[in-house]
């Protein structure tokens, strides 16, 4: 079974593993929470449960708690958007679709990309990662 941690790819791309959470997606955000900033990743999830909401009274709910939680201004886990995007979501939270966080979600997710992932797979915990998952050669 392929999973972000393949000891055969030092280097697993970050749609792969954010793709295929066999655990890859739980220990990159250990990573994250180790480094304070598990709010991106944590919204991330959220959205992806969010999608698949059917009930609307269910998602309008879940839209307004994940709004409190990651959105508005000097939130408990505010996430880096801008406010143009910030102000969409505000609109569209009114009559949410399954939509209305997939800009955030598209912005949070390239931040993971570009930023902490890369991050991540020079750490200390990744490097650890490896050695215990790759077979002993000796």
């Amino acid at each position: 079974m392929h999973h972000c941690f393949d000891s055969s790819k030092r280097n697993v791309t970050f749609p792969s593993c954010i793709k295929r959470p066999a655990y890859g997606l739980v220990i990159y955000a250990a990573y994250l929470k180790m480094e304070h900033s598990d709010e991106n990743i944590k919204f991330w999830m959220a959205c992806e449960t969010y999608k698949k909401i059917a009930s609307q009274r269910s998602r309008i709910s879940r839209a307004k708690k994940l709004y409190k939680i990651y959105i508005q201004p000097q939130s408990p886990r505010e996430i880096n958007i801008d406010s143009s995007t910030r102000e969409t979501i505000i609109r569209n939270i009114q009559e949410p679709t399954e939509t209305c966080f997939e800009e955030a979600q598209k912005i949070v997710y390239m931040h993971m990309e570009r930023d902490s992932y890369p991050r991540f797979l020079k750490s200390e915990m990744y490097q650890k990662l490896l050695k215990t998952i790759q077979p002993d050669n000796s």
